[in-house]
């Protein structure tokens, strides 16, 4: 018998590692990590007297889900609710339910793990939390909300891995230079398991949405409006002189900078500011831009010279397509979004919900990022494009390629298993897939009907 007997053997129709192999039919995992991925009859020698082995019979395991924007706490608190109507296709303020106390914070955060273990979510980012918040009357962003993660990662409560990005101002609002600073001298990135909760970065709002005509933009709103960057200053001049301080700052500290960015000004600012940093501190840090939504052909060259990351969300612009024509002029929704394009360019693209302000269904994301890139000439090929934007470079993104995203051998043993091959339908038809079990660390924390899995 080999010294390394699986603790868990899952037997399927497919096993898809997303690391580039043919797909296996089973999956042996021990101490919350991949042993092999094989046949069945590969796999046999590593079955114990104590392993579980679960016979799935025609359903399909992928890596665990990991949605890179999506404000849990926030999610906890409002769902079923969001803040995108199902019967409309534009945004509205949504309903608010306050979070008054520590207690109603940790039963947002506790709900939310349910919620995403049912979606087979393993992972996610929680974009913005820290003192900027804590004031703020949704009471799901500020310190708080910091110390209730904590306490429920040295619990091991957390149904999923949390990757968080610090806030030094107001979601979706203004903060400083000098509030940015003082935030960033008294960051604390301890946690009792990084893995399981990590303080990885920052995140600067640089503008608003082009809907609201907030985007920071070179294009004409149709009132002839003109934004301003959310940052403070004087006047525009300063204001983007502060806002490049920032990302300098950040970066020279080796922290992670998101940057709320819709605009093409915003998004070439954002672009300038890494610039200089790496040309006096060359290191990738894994920089991306959330959103991006006009973001241009050049850019997009400059992001992947840059190795600068985009966080997008496909069912935003499907729903917003024509609020965006209305503020900016009819077609122009046409080049917003360029998903295809950054993918082509290289760009470590991850496709995200920013729920609740959509639901956290990356199957419906899946679906409406191949509605809004258009026909593809394989759909194999496009659905596993698709797949490795909820995957693999969400994984990169969170700076842990190296041990979770796929299925090779010794890396987190995060599962997703689906009632069907996922390979076997159209992205179109993926969200009519349920989702049967979910696995984190090895260890099932979600199971849709046990008495179907023998």
């Amino acid at each position: 018998m080999p010294t390394s007997v699986a603790d868990l053997v899952l037997r399927a129709a497919a096993v898809h590692t997303m690391a580039g192999a043919a797909p296996a039919t089973a999956l042996a995992v021990r101490d919350g990590r991949v042993l092999r991925a094989g046949t069945d009859a590969q796999l046999r020698e590593l079955i114990g007297p104590g392993t579980k082995v679960l016979d799935l019979g025609g359903r399909a395991v992928l890596p665990g889900i990991n949605d890179a924007h999506l404000h849990g706490t926030w999610l906890g608190a409002l769902w079923p609710d969001t803040l995108f109507a199902e019967d409309d296709g534009g945004p509205g303020p949504g309903p608010e339910k306050p979070l008054r106390t520590a207690a109603e914070r940790r039963a947002a955060i506790l709900r939310a793990g349910e919620i995403l273990a049912a979606l087979g979510i393993t992972s996610y980012t929680e974009p913005g939390l820290g003192p900027g918040e804590d004031d703020g009357h949704l009471g799901a962003f500020g310190m708080s909300v910091v110390e209730q993660y904590r306490q429920l990662a040295a619990e091991g409560l957390l149904r999923a891995r949390v990757t968080a990005l610090w806030l030094y101002g107001e979601l979706d609002g203004p903060s400083t230079l000098k509030n940015f600073r003082a935030g960033l001298a008294t960051v604390d990135r301890r946690g009792p398991d990084p893995r399981r909760l990590n303080f990885r970065g920052v995140k600067i709002f640089a503008d608003g949405i082009p809907p609201m005509r907030s985007a920071y933009t070179r294009h004409c709103y149709a009132d002839g409006s003109h934004a301003h960057l959310l940052v403070g200053g004087a006047d525009d001049p300063e204001r983007e002189e502060n806002f490049t301080r920032m990302v300098r700052t950040a970066h020279e500290a080796g922290l992670q900078v998101g940057v709320h960015a819709t605009g093409d000004r915003a998004i070439e600012l954002m672009l300038d500011a890494v610039e200089r940093a790496r040309e006096e501190r060359d290191v990738d840090l894994g920089h991306y831009v959330i959103h991006g939504d006009l973001v241009n052909p050049a850019q997009l060259k400059r992001m992947a010279r840059l190795g600068v990351g985009l966080s997008a969300q496909a069912g935003i612009a499907v729903r917003t397509a024509s609020v965006v024509d209305a503020a900016l002029g009819p077609g122009s929704s046409d080049t917003a979004w360029p998903l295809r394009e950054a993918l082509d360019a290289g760009i470590p693209l991850c496709l995200t919900s920013d729920a609740p302000v959509l639901p956290p269904d990356w199957r419906r994301e899946i679906a409406a990022a191949d509605q809004w890139m258009g026909p593809a000439e394989d759909v194999r090929e496009r659905m596993e494009t698709l797949l490795r934007c909820y995957t693999v470079h969400p994984a990169q993104q969170d700076g842990a390629a190296s041990w979770k995203g796929t299925l090779e051998p010794g890396m987190a043993a995060d599962l997703c298993v689906l009632s069907a091959d996922p390979f076997a339908v159209t992205p179109a038809e993926l969200p009519d897939v349920e989702v049967d079990l979910t696995v984190l660390d090895g260890q099932i924390v979600y199971e849709r009907s046990p008495r179907t899995i023998a």
